[in-house]
This record gives structure tokens, C-alpha cells and sequence, in this order.
């Protein structure tokens, strides 16, 4: 083995260097020679300390590399400070061995090299270490198919990526190139780390989008864990899927993404049925998130018109479902029947249908309660609220229960509804009396007895042995009248009273306006004894916005509110296009009248399109044959407190305040008092006997101050 020229020429300088170092610090103890040895010396201890706190490999082959300059320093510097050669000629038998040191024990020029490979091997023997690493890894290509010895070629030559070797290659089935690679780390016991996506998809001349990584599960007689790793090579699958991909696809890439309108979305399947609509039910991944969508991102991902009203959400738990139409939904018209009116034995009956065709049911009375029951419609003018009144009222005809209605003023839909019910007006005076009766009716019903014992009771829904029927007073525009500026303040005091007491006497208040809100008559009690008794119904408010917080302010907790837009209307071709031809946009729109939302018992709220009663028809069809009434006894109590009569006539002296000579403040104008009462006069009677009434509540503090003259 012939010696390498570097080793030569660094024993050569040991041999050379080894008479200086011990004749120069004896003879010339001032000499450059032993400033050049102490700051070589200096310099490897420099060099020791660098390889000391470096946190790269190889920190003793650095060390042992600076050891003869600082050896030869320390030499330099013993033998400057002993007598002549020391005894024993010490000086001279400290450089023979620091000679022999680097002679024998040494070269150093070898430790510079990596692997301890040597300068000037034989050309014949420098492949044989890597002929010699690399043998093992080629011992599973034994028995191994084609496929995989090509991808272990292929691997090999790019140079084993992530320091892994390729187990098995698998072709999927039908595909030219996409195919599956199994890989464990090459070194027993080492977890595959730093292996990209980037660095699989090199070997193979493939995107790194085309590329996924997967843990490897452990199967009967193959390990599993940090040390294998599994590589889904798919170009020929992802091109179909850019071009024709499948809807579990098309919604994994498009929705379900961080960026989709989904995320964290799963598609459990598509259906679609004869009606024209197709239904996209998901899942959140995690079952304990909650869904978040964003509706018209998943109209964009999926390829649907985001703009005509003919894609809804409706979310339970933690799935949902997105039905698209081909043609607006709630544009259909449902026609009212009397099969559909007519209650169950539970007191339901169908009010309308929701986008999906489920039927929506309201109450005529609270089965689960066992009491009457309130309601509250909200909406602008043409909204369809009307509408409505006919096929509630109709409903409650059919239970065999009385309607009374009022309205602020006079319309050919309330006239004619008046036909078919006990008692109907259009007025705020007519308001004011049918609320001021139906509050007499709780104390004459409370003493009315029953006929099995002879004792009066609480009202129960269903009871033959009930002796009265449920009365539903119906307030139409309430939010105008409870602001009249001479009736309003009776309206709103005796209408609060009744949601209060009405429910267990069998007597239901349904006021219908366009603001749910204490400002525009309806009280926080009012509010939430409506709330609490009745299925809200909210029609078109006026904006999106309004429609939604109105039905918030039904809702104990506010929960996702539809959307009811302004007019339904399908999207006919390009805006841009329309735009830059200088084409007016088309004129289809339809109606949104009749769609409300209703709020269901569980607080969530349901888009439905109420059914349709044809006003211009005969709506006999709809109402019993006869109209439903009081009964005498209730009529004859009545009209003792002088509550029972025309209630279109002018008012009557002392009906709501005392006359002026009965409460003359000195300028003849009558004093008024809030509040109507059971009697005749509305809390008629004496200045004295007013003031002398005991004051229980705040209410009737409020009136008391109300009554007192400005002295």
C-alpha cells in the first residue's frame, strides 16, 4: 500500500522541526523562532476551545488535529525556562518524543478527512466501503415484482430521500402511473423524519400535489408506527379529479377545505328527487364542532346559483343539509282545505309547508299546558298577515272555539272575515271595548260553575264538561292602536293584562303589527307571555335584518334565522355580460307574501310558506256552518257591567273617564284613567273611592298617580 504524500511530508516536518524545538529556546531564548512556536500554540488552544463548544460532529477529530502546535508551544516554553537542557537532557527528550508522537501515533492529515479515508488509496479499493454499505439494502429486492424493483431503482438513484427504503410498490387498479409505495426508515429502530411531499414526487417526475403521505397501521406480520410511512402517488387520478371529479371529491376539495364553506365538513351522500331538488347532507368530521356555513361559498364550491332563493341550510346538531331547487320553492302556492284546518286531538293543525314539503303545524290550544294559548304575528303591509288570520281563525272556528277581531281600520279582507266569526270591528275604540270585555270574561268565568260538581275550574282544553268555549281576541296593526292618543293607553294596560291572566279562563290575545319591541307597544311582560304560549310568526319585515332580529326577539336563545328577501327571482344569464351590452336586468321576480318564519316549541326557527285562502272566494269551505259563540250566561254578565253591546257606536258619557262634572279639574276638560276595568265606567266612580282603592302593584300606583289633579 503505497504511502500517501500528505503523510509523508508531515512526518518529514517532525523529523525537521524536533532539533529547533529543543536547540533554539536554549541558544536564542530571544529568537522570532519561539514567538512563532507560543503563538501556533496559542492558536490550537483557540482552536481546542472552538471545537469544545461546537454542537457539530466530529469535535474530537478537531481537538486531536490542533495538538501538535499546542504540544510544541508547551515544549517551547519548558525548555526556555530550565537551566541549559535540563537534567537528563530533558528539553532534548521532550522533542524527541513529541517527534516520535507525531510519527508513529499520527498523521494528523488523516483526521482532517471524513471516514478516515485515505489520500492516495488504490483506485481499485475506493468503491468497495460504499459496495460494502450498500449490499444489505438491497437484500429485500428478493422475490420482489418488477414494479417494485423499479421504484427501488429509481429511489436508489435519487438518493434513498428521508434516509428510507421502498418496501413495496403497488399499482391501483385501472391507472396507468398512480401507484402506492410503502417506505421504512433504513436504519432499524429510526422514525422516518424530514421526508416531504416535494421529495417523493421528484423520483417520480410528478407534482407534489399529486403526492399524499399517510401513517402505516400495523397489520398481522408488518410492523407499524413512526418508522414506516406510506406514499400515494395519484397524477392520473388527480387529473380526472380536476376535470370530472365525484361529489365526495368536489365537496372534499371545493367545501370542506379551511377556505371552503364548510370546513371540517363531510359529505355523507347526494340524493335528488322527483320534486326538482337535490339534497347534499354532511357532517362535521369532529362530531363535537358545530357547523359553520357560509352559504354562498358552498353555492360557489358545489356550482350552484347563489342568488335566486333556491338553496337553503338547515343545521341539527352537529350535521346539516343543503337542498337546492331548480326553481324557487316557496313560490309555490298551497291552497288552504279544511282537512288541513281542521285540529288533531292535541289541538295542531297545518299552517303551512317548509322548503323541504315537511308540514308545518301551529295550535289552537296548549295541549301540553292545558290552557288556551296566545299568538304573535309580525310583518309589513302585504306581507301576508291576513292571510294567516283566515286559516288561524278558520282552525279555531273548526275546535269550536270564538274569534273576535279588531283592526285599526277598515278592509275588504277583515269585512269579510267578519261573516264567519262572532265579532269583528275596525277601530281603536273597538279594540279598546273587545279587550276591555275579554278581561271582564276572566272574572265572570271565574266564578262560572262547572256542571259535574258545581264548582268553577281552570280552563281545559278537550273538557265536554267545560260550560264555555275558548275566546281568541285577534288584534290586527296592535302596535298602532296601543299608540292612539286616546284609546292606546287602555289597549296596551288591558292587553298586558290578559296575556297575564286570560290563559287559564280559556281566553288567547293574538296581536299582529310590525315591531315585537316595549317601544312600539308590546311590553317586556307582553313579550315574553307571548313568547312562552304561542308559535311566533314572522313574515317579511321589511329587510333581511329586521325579519331576523324581529324573530330573535321571539326566541329565548337566538338561533340561525332564514333569510325571506324582498321577492323570489331566478338569475337569468351575466350581470357583467347585461352590464357591457347596456341590457336592463330581467323582471322575474315573485312574491315572497306568505313566507314567514315560524319559531317552534325547541327555539328554532322554520322557513315555511303559509296556506293560501282565497279571498276571492267563497271561504265557507274553510269556517264551520255556524259561527261559534258566547254562551247566554256569559252575554247576560256582560251586559250587568254594561260590556255588552255595539261596540261601533260613539262613546258613551263616562264610558272610559269620568265627565267633567263628575272630575273637574277647573279648565272642564275631563280627567282620564288608565286602564279600563271590569264595570261599565272603566274604573268610573268617585275622585275619593279612586284614591281610597288600595295600591298593590306598581300598575295601579302608576294609575293613581295618573288620577291625581295637578294640586
Amino acid at each position: 500500500m503505497t504511502t500517501p504524500r500528505s503523510v509523508a511530508l508531515e512526518r518529514l516536518a517532525y523529523t525537521l522541526a524536533a532539533p529547533v524545538l529543543a536547540v533554539a529556546p536554549n541558544l536564542y531564548p530571544d529568537s522570532p523562532v519561539n514567538q512563532v512556536v507560543q503563538l501556533a500554540g496559542a492558536a490550537g488552544i483557540g482552536g481546542w476551545v472552538l471545537a469544545a463548544k461546537s454542537d457539530e460532529p466530529g469535535a474530537g477529530r478537531k481537538i486531536l488535529r490542533w495538538c501538535p502546535l499546542v504540544l510544541a508551544a508547551a515544549i517551547d516554553i519548558a525548555a526556555k525556562n530550565t537551566t541549559g537542557f535540563g537534567p537528563y537532557w530533558l528539553d532534548g527528550l521532550l522533542t524527541a518524543g513529541w517527534a516520535a508522537a507525531g510519527y508513529l501515533v499520527m498523521p494528523f492529515s488523516r483526521h482532517t478527512r471524513r471516514r478516515h479515508r485515505p489520500a492516495l488509496a488504490a483506485p481499485t479499493l475506493q468503491p468497495a466501503p460504499a459496495e460494502a454499505v450498500e449490499e444489505p439494502v438491497a437484500v429485500p429486492d428478493d422475490g420482489a415484482d418488477l414494479l417494485t424493483r423499479e421504484v427501488r431503482m429509481m429511489w436508489e438513484n435519487a438518493g434513498m430521500p428521508g434516509r428510507t427504503h421502498v418496501v413495496k410498490a403497488t399499482r391501483h387498479p385501472g391507472q396507468r402511473h398512480d401507484m402506492t409505495i410503502l417506505l421504512r426508515a433504513s436504519e432499524t429502530g429510526r422514525p422516518i423524519t424530514g421526508l416531504s411531499e416535494d421529495a417523493v414526487a421528484a423520483p417520480f417526475g410528478v407534482p407534489s400535489s399529486d403526492v399524499v403521505l399517510a401513517e402505516v397501521a400495523v397489520q398481522p406480520g408488518r410492523q407499524g408506527g413512526p418508522g414506516w410511512l406510506e406514499a400515494r402517488i395519484t397524477p392520473d387520478a388527480n387529473q380526472r379529479r380536476r376535470t370530472k371529479p365525484t361529489d365526495q371529491e368536489r365537496w372534499t376539495d371545493r367545501v370542506a377545505g379551511p377556505k371552503g364553506g364548510a370546513p371540517g365538513s363531510e359529505l355523507v351522500h347526494r340524493t335528488r328527487d322527483e320534486r326538482g331538488v337535490t339534497f347534499y347532507r354532511a357532517k362535521m368530521a369532529d362530531s363535537t364542532e358545530t357547523p359553520r356555513i357560509d352559504l354562498a361559498k358552498v353555492c360557489r364550491g358545489l356550482g350552484l346559483p347563489e342568488d335566486d332563493s333556491c338553496v337553503f341550510v338547515l343545521i341539527d346538531g352537529n350535521e346539516f343539509l343543503i337542498s337546492a331547487f331548480d326553481t324557487p320553492p316557496l313560490s309555490q302556492i298551497f291552497p288552504a282545505t279544511r282537512e288541513l284546518l281542521t285540529p288533531d286531538a292535541k289541538g295542531m293543525y297545518v299552517c303551512g309547508y317548509t322548503i323541504t314539503g315537511q308540514p308545518v303545524k301551529n295550535m289552537v290550544f296548549q295541549h301540553d299546558k292545558n290552557a288556551a294559548r296566545h299568538g304573535l304575528i309580525l310583518g309589513v303591509s302585504r306581507s301576508g298577515k291576513t292571510q294567516f288570520f283566515a286559516i288561524d281563525m278558520a282552525a279555531m272556528s273548526l275546535a269550536g272555539q270564538v274569534v273576535w277581531l279588531s283592526t285599526v281600520r277598515k278592509d275588504e279582507k277583515t269585512t269579510t272575515l267578519g261573516r264567519y266569526i262572532d265579532r269583528q270591528g275596525s277601530n281603536a275604540l273597538w279594540m279598546a271595548r273587545s279587550l276591555r270585555a275579554a278581561k271582564a270574561l276572566c272574572e265572570i268565568r271565574a266564578d262560572m260553575p262547572w256542571p259535574h260538581d258545581g264548582q268553577p275550574h281552570d280552563y281545559k282544553p278537550g273538557d265536554p264538561r267545560c260550560p264555555y268555549r275558548q275566546l281568541n281576541v285577534f288584534a290586527d296593526e296592535f302596535m298602532t292602536a296601543a299608540q292612539d292618543a286616546e284609546f292606546g293607553e287602555f289597549i296596551q294596560t288591558d292587553g298586558d293584562d290578559l296575556t297575564v291572566t286570560g290563559l287559564k279562563y280559556g281566553i288567547g290575545l293574538n296581536p299582529a303589527g310590525q315591531s315585537p319591541f316595549a317601544h312600539n307597544g308590546f311590553s317586556t311582560e307582553m313579550k315574553d307571555n307571548l313568547r312562552q304560549n304561542s308559535r311566533p310568526t314572522i313574515f317579511n319585515m321589511g329587510s333581511s335584518g329586521a325579519t331576523r332580529k324581529a324573530a330573535e326577539g321571539t326566541m329565548e336563545n337566538p338561533y340561525d334565522v332564514p333569510t325571506i328577501p324582498a321577492r323570489y327571482s331566478r338569475t337569468e344569464g351575466s350581470a357583467i355580460e347585461r352590464a357591457m351590452r347596456g341590457e336592463a336586468d330581467p323582471e322575474n321576480g315573485v312574491s315572497t307574501g306568505g313566507v314567514a318564519v315560524i319559531v317552534l316549541d325547541n327555539g328554532r326557527a322554520v322557513l315555511m310558506r303559509s296556506l293560501y285562502a282565497d279571498f276571492d272566494t267563497d271561504l265557507s269551505e274553510l269556517f264551520p256552518d255556524e259561527v261559534n259563540r258566547l254562551t247566554d250566561h256569559e252575554i247576560s254578565e256582560l251586559e250587568k257591567r254594561g260590556l255588552w253591546f255595539d261596540w261601533n257606536e260613539p262613546v258613551r258619557p263616562g264610558e272610559f273617564w269620568p265627565e267633567p262634572d263628575e272630575d273637574d279639574d277647573g279648565d272642564g276638560k275631563p280627567r282620564r284613567r288608565g286602564g279600563g276595568g271590569g264595570g261599565k265606567g272603566g274604573g268610573r266612580g268617585s275622585k275619593g273611592s279612586s284614591l281610597s282603592e288600595k295600591v298593590a302593584s306598581p300598575r295601579q300606583a302608576l294609575e293613581a298617580i295618573k288620577s291625581l289633579t295637578d294640586a
